[in-house]
């Protein structure tokens, strides 16, 4: 089960994939703290919303980057089997999910904060 949650992370580059994570965890906690009463709903839905549009972007770069990577190993190599390059795409794609996982996240809990800052 462990290993089901690691592999993704792993494949996609922790460099990219941790802070996905920590930036989805971070969307949790003001979400949380706004739910609380804690914060201001207004401030935090601000807050979220960047967190969540940069959690987007961070997301593309690592695939962007990802890709680049792949395609140059490709091109160094004279024949590339099928396999290999599907793998290698699957990959890369690993961090843009995790991106746009990010940003609904984000975007569920504005959402969230904005029918309880109806709600009397």
């Amino acid at each position: 089960m462990m290993t089901a949650l690691i592999n993704p992370i792993m494949d996609g580059g922790p460099a990219f994939m941790i802070p996905l994570l920590l930036f989805i965890g971070v969307i949790l906690l003001l979400l949380f703290l706004t739910l609380g009463g804690k914060r201001d709903a207004s401030k935090m839905s601000k807050l979220i919303s960047h967190i969540s549009l940069f959690a987007l972007v961070w997301g593309l770069l690592g695939s962007t980057l990802g890709l680049i990577t792949a395609f140059d190993a490709m091109e160094a190599i004279d024949n590339v089997a099928t396999p290999i390059v599907a793998g290698g795409l699957k990959v890369a794609l690993l961090s843009t999910l995790f991106g746009c996982i990010a940003f609904l996240v984000g975007r569920a809990a504005m959402f969230v904060i904005a029918l309880r800052a109806d709600t009397p």
